[in-house]
């Protein structure tokens, strides 16, 4: 008796056990199923997992092995699951975040007041620099120095001392400097269209000029003319100033550089093909040329004479300057009044206009 009963128990037993696999295994079957659904509706997406998400995927996947996981159908590959379950390890014994920084970088600040100073001061050399920053209490050595003009992109202290820069030059010239050029205009005659030369000299500080002569063929006897011009002792442009640059034309004859080099004046030529150096006379050509002279037809020297004084009493009296703060040449009583009648000056039949109060 007591034999039957056990034989029956696990008869019991092991028939709720194959029930329970059965069972297990259907849920299998469907959660694949449903996995299958899924990788269809995400065909050609790309599934970001979250970094808890790999975790928890990585530990059940190392549980079941590389050979089970290869015989079901998981949103992802075997490989990565097991990749995922290396880098969580990895990361468990990874101690970086508990070593210290290592020797901290220079100072922002520091770094940029080391640019600074080698900029503003081209002859400047490492050791010079090095004393500059122990006067305002920093103690930075000249290796660091070294690296940070490296970072920077400047040159080491030797080719700094190789000259002055332009802009440097210009710079510290900047009150005693002129510079000059010409442009030309067509103009209509009954001899066809003649070229008129227009000779210019502009004060860099103030942005002044003066329209040294128009001609349509100058030579060398009338650029001495211009040159004594310009250097009288009484009402020259010239007076005051140490330094004329300009191109290298041959209008600017050896007997207009004496000239104005016996008046004290010593002439600069620029590098051919390098307009970029005298940008301010080339911004005001530009900006008589496209504001006034494009948009008009001459027909004989004095329209054309006429046209340039009008355009140069405009520069000078009522045309803003972004190069000096967008303020005027020449200053009036009305600019900045917020009371009184508005009223427009007008050049040129309206080509050149000006808005202003009524005194």
């Amino acid at each position: 008796m007591p034999c039957m009963i056990l034989h029956t128990w696990q008869f019991i037993v092991v028939a709720l056990a194959g029930w329970l696999n059965r069972q297990q295994q259907d849920v299998l079957d469907y959660l694949q199923e449903e996995n299958r659904v899924l990788r269809e509706h995400l065909k050609g997406k790309q599934i970001r997992f979250t970094d808890d998400q790999r975790r928890r995927l990585a530990v059940r996947g190392k549980a079941l092995g590389r050979k089970v996981l290869m015989g079901i159908e998981t949103l992802v590959t075997p490989e990565t699951i097991l990749r995922w379950y290396r880098q969580l390890i990895a990361r468990k014994y990874d101690g970086s975040g508990k070593r210290g920084v290592g020797r901290p970088r220079t100072r922002e600040t520091i770094q940029d007041l080391v640019v600074r100073m080698v900029r503003e001061n081209t002859s400047w050399g490492y050791g010079r620099i090095e004393g500059a920053l122990r006067n305002l209490g920093h103690t930075v050595s000249r290796s660091t120095i070294a690296r940070i003009l490296k970072e920077h992109g400047l040159t080491p202290a030797p080719k700094h001392r190789k000259g002055m820069s332009w802009a440097a030059f210009l710079k510290s010239h900047w009150d005693v400097l002129a510079a000059t050029d010409f442009f030309t205009v067509e103009v209509m005659t009954l001899r066809g269209l003649v070229r008129y030369h227009v000779l210019f000299v502009l004060e860099l500080s103030v942005r002044s000029v003066e329209i040294a002569g128009i001609v349509p063929e100058p030579n060398g006897v009338w650029m001495k003319q211009v040159a004594r011009n310009l250097t009288d002792a009484f009402d020259g442009f010239l007076r005051g100033k140490r330094y004329l640059i300009h191109d290298h034309s041959p209008l600017f004859t050896s007997c207009f550089a004496e000239i104005l080099r016996a008046a004290g004046v010593k002439v600069i030529k620029l590098p051919p093909r390098s307009p970029n150096l005298n940008p301010h006379a080339e911004r005001f050509v530009r900006s008589i040329k496209s504001e006034c002279l494009d948009k008009m037809i001459f027909f004989n020297r004095k329209q054309l004479r006429c046209a340039i004084d009008q355009f140069v009493a405009h520069y000078h009296e009522e045309r803003n300057h972004q190069g000096l703060g967008n303020e005027l040449i020449v200053s009036k009583e009305s600019v900045g009044k917020t009371e009184g009648e508005i009223c427009c000056h007008e050049r040129l039949g309206g080509l050149l206009r000006y808005y202003h109060r009524a005194a």
